[in-house]
């Protein structure tokens, strides 16, 4: 089951992402890491991480993607693999925690 959250933010791609790196601590392992500078200002950039929940007794995927591509800093959560049941699609909250453990790292920079 996949979970799915965008928030818009008044940093650039980059500083969003050192944010979240910061932030994220030990108990999440970044897998993956791009930043593409598209010249004139514009970014788009990728962060993968994995962190296990002790709850659903899984390891849950988190992909955040950045950019900056329509004027204003948007944020795309997408968490996923935090079920441990192929026939039933619970993770008991884990991928909401996942993506709302981002939200509050990037809380004090969230404009509407």
């Amino acid at each position: 089951m996949a979970d799915k959250y965008t928030l818009n933010v008044k940093v650039n791609p980059d500083v969003a992402m050192a944010l979240i790196k910061d932030g994220m601590g030990t108990g999440a392992e970044l897998l993956h890491e791009e930043l593409n500078d598209l010249g004139d200002g514009r970014m788009i950039g990728t962060l993968v991480y994995e962190r296990y929940f002790l709850r659903s007794g899984n390891q849950a995927a988190m992909v955040i993607i950045a950019d900056n591509l329509q004027g204003v800093t948007n944020i795309r959560l997408i968490s996923a693999g935090s079920s441990n049941s192929m026939i039933f699609k619970i993770d008991w909250g884990a991928g909401k925690s996942f993506a709302s453990s981002v939200a509050r790292i990037l809380s004090d920079y969230t404009v509407e």
